[in-house]
């Protein structure tokens, strides 16, 4: 049996939909907070079970049985690394044969702002003795869903960047990673770094965007404390900001990009190029 928590999130959901194409539905297991919200799953035949990173009795009783789990990490700054350890102590004393995690790039050297917590539980699942897959997640392209949507309104789209390249594909490329994972042999203890074939700039993004929508799109590269005070100026809360700027901070010092390769390895496809991606976003 195979557990997905988080399941009804944007991650979640495509995990579990990629999972339905290679097991009986009764085999996977939707662990979310809200079963309402999987009301389409359990229709179709996909096991929902009540799961609170915030309550280890309900962690208990959904992962009674597994075989497999996907740690899809919190989103909950200052609860992360809290709620991650609970899930861990579930699998553990559940006798979970292996647990996935989606980490992020690089979590063991990476500044970016959420390294730390990732850094931290990979630790906690090293030292559970439970058989454990880092996935270790580049940056989405949806990430870029509203600066897109700006610069169509607009004309241009700010950030600090520099000529910085990232690795961003869909998160369609990251579960079917998790899928694989899940399903194949020869994971366990692996640590996969995870980004696109493709690294690209801000440029580079303006450009696909100028192509997608047929009407120019420019990207303006400010000094970061620049960056900053335009993002509070729109209205976004001071914690948003920074980690807006700290992740093109990340971005000019090459931190979400890698040539591993894992990602195209696991998926057994090229990953989605920038071209496909921008044309996404901005059919929105």
């Amino acid at each position: 049996m195979i557990v997905v928590t988080g399941a009804t999130g944007q991650l979640g959901r495509l995990v579990v939909e990629g999972l339905l194409k290679k097991v009986p539905p009764a085999e996977i297991v939707a662990a979310v907070r809200d079963p309402r919200k999987a009301e389409e799953f359990a229709a179709r035949g996909v096991q929902v079970r009540t799961a609170d990173y915030d309550d280890p009795a309900t962690l208990a009783t959904a992962f009674a049985g597994a075989e497999k789990v996907l740690l899809i990490s919190s989103s909950t700054p200052g609860q992360r690394l809290a709620q991650h350890e609970a899930v861990v102590t579930a699998a553990r004393e559940a006798g979970v044969r292996h647990l996935a995690y989606t980490s992020v790039l690089a979590a063991d050297t990476t500044k970016l702002f959420v390294a730390p917590d990732h850094k931290a539980t990979e630790e906690v699942i090293r030292e559970s003795g439970v058989p454990f897959t880092f996935l270790r997640n580049g940056w989405y392209t949806e990430n870029f869903g509203q600066t897109v949507a700006q610069a169509l309104a607009t004309g241009s789209f700010a950030g600090s960047a520099g000529e910085g390249r990232l690795g961003g594909v869909p998160r369609i490329d990251f579960a079917e990673a998790a899928v694989e994972v899940l399903t194949g042999e020869g994971h366990v203890g692996k640590v996969y770094e995870l980004a696109g074939d493709e690294s690209w700039s801000y440029a580079d993004l303006a450009a696909a965007v100028t192509a997608a929508a047929g009407k120019p799109v420019s990207y303006q590269d400010l000094p970061a404390a620049q960056h900053r005070e335009i993002l509070l100026g729109a209205g976004l809360p001071e914690p948003v900001a920074a980690m807006l700027v700290d992740a093109d901070r990340a971005i000019a010092d090459g931190e979400l990009s890698s040539a591993s390769g894992d990602l195209r390895t696991l998926i057994g496809r090229p990953t989605t190029p920038l071209a496909e991606a921008a044309t996404a976003l901005v059919k929105g």
